[in-house]
């Protein structure tokens, strides 16, 4: 019973930094948008940089959310045998 703690305190650990993570972001984001728009804005390659930002974005916050649903108890339901059609 104490490694099925010990991995749920190690997962509630990841959620919780992961969030962390996600609202730094999210923070220095917004205090440097300016700078953001113009690297983006500027000819050559700066288009990518909104782009990079987006896959951290989600990468980070998706695997946080999915850690916080997970604390709560929620999972999704799945099926044994995927449905077919009826012939």
């Amino acid at each position: 019973m104490a490694s099925s703690s010990a991995a749920t305190t190690a997962q509630n650990l990841r959620t919780i930094l992961l969030g962390v993570v996600s609202l730094v972001l999210y923070i220095i984001l917004f205090s440097n948008e300016n700078a953001v728009l113009e690297i983006s804005m500027a000819k050559g390659w700066g288009f990518l940089v909104p782009i990079a930002i987006a896959f951290l974005f989600s990468f980070v916050h998706g695997a946080f959310t999915g850690g916080f649903w997970d604390m709560l108890g929620l999972k999704a339901q799945t099926r044994k045998e995927p449905k077919r059609w009826s012939k």
